[in-house]
């Protein structure tokens, strides 16, 4: 299956709940209607696009069929297109891995996939050339570096692990040294998704940072957070509070294909300023796919 075609299927529940809708309204236009324009705003929303960025890209459309005079669907469509690229085609979406080793920090709440999403980034980055080491700093939850363990075995990648309750922020350490000593070209490291109250959770992803930069000054680093697409709006909440504390280079939004409200993408990008980097539209190693948001938008609404 190809990329635009993994796309297409990973957006089935959205198509099917929200973009047949779309596309049945785009195609019914003959002309400027306030009531379209209505109607458009409202299914936005339920895609889960987010009330202000909803009203934002119909604004956006209304102005733009004025100016120019748009009666068919067909143009109604191109443009609509258009505006939703131009809102999540915010920044690069390519990661920066220029420097050896690099360094990915992979951070998120428990539960919405991040130790699957380090095994398919290895996965990845292993198929390219590259020596990886996993870093398994998230020493408190229970199983956290086994599971990490399994997929350094699938990948045929090293791993750096300590005791369950060790310091994180040792761990690192230590995976560092090691990637240092092993000609490693990227350390992936796992973080903590949950400890007994939030300061805590980000006093020690400020000490793993600490860390990084201290021992790799100048290497190139993202600090990629992990949302499940099917959490919607809470999901955004969370990267609000990650963002400020851990200062975000990209999203990866897990388990897209298991929500009807693929609309996040855009309240995400809208109202964060980071771009989607990655989106995970199934349970294989090569469907953790790198986001491209025109391919996105046209999977959407084609």
């Amino acid at each position: 299956m190809g990329f635009f075609d993994k796309i297409k299927d990973g957006l089935s529940k959205t198509k099917k709940n929200v973009t047949n809708q779309l596309n049945g309204m785009i195609a019914s236009f003959t002309g400027e209607n306030e009531g379209f324009f209505e109607e458009l705003e409202e299914t936005l929303i339920m895609a889960d696009i987010g009330v202000e960025t909803a009203m934002k890209a119909v604004e956006r459309l209304r102005e733009v069929t004025r100016r120019e005079g748009y009666r068919s669907g067909g143009a109604i469509k191109a443009a609509l297109s258009d505006i939703l690229t131009e809102i999540i085609d915010i920044d690069d979406a390519h990661l920066r891995l220029d420097t050896k080793p690099s360094v990915i920090l992979v951070i998120g709440v428990n539960g919405v996939g991040k130790t699957t999403t380090i095994g398919k980034l290895a996965m990845r980055f292993k198929g390219e050339g590259k020596k990886v080491l996993l870093c398994a700093g998230d020493t408190f939850r229970a199983a956290a570096a086994e599971q990490l363990t399994v997929w350094a075995d699938r990948a045929g990648c090293d791993i750096v692990r300590h005791e369950e309750g060790s310091d994180p922020a040792a761990v690192v350490f230590d995976g560092i040294a090691a990637a240092r000593a092993r000609g490693c070209d990227v350390v992936i490291c796992d973080t903590a998704g949950r400890l007994h109250n939030k300061s805590n959770l980000m006093n020690e992803l400020n000490k793993i940072s600490r860390i990084i930069d201290r021992e790799l000054p100048g290497a190139d680093r993202e600090n990629l957070l992990v949302i499940d697409a099917t959490t919607g709006q809470n999901g955004l909440q969370q990267a609000k509070q990650f963002k400020e504390y851990a200062g975000l280079t990209g999203i990866v939004l897990t388990k897209l294909d298991g929500t009807a409200r693929g609309g996040i993408v855009f309240a995400i990008a809208d109202n964060l300023g980071v771009p989607v980097k990655f989106i995970g539209v199934g349970e294989q190693a090569d469907d953790l796919l790198s986001f491209e948001p025109r391919q996105f938008v046209d999977a959407l609404l084609e």
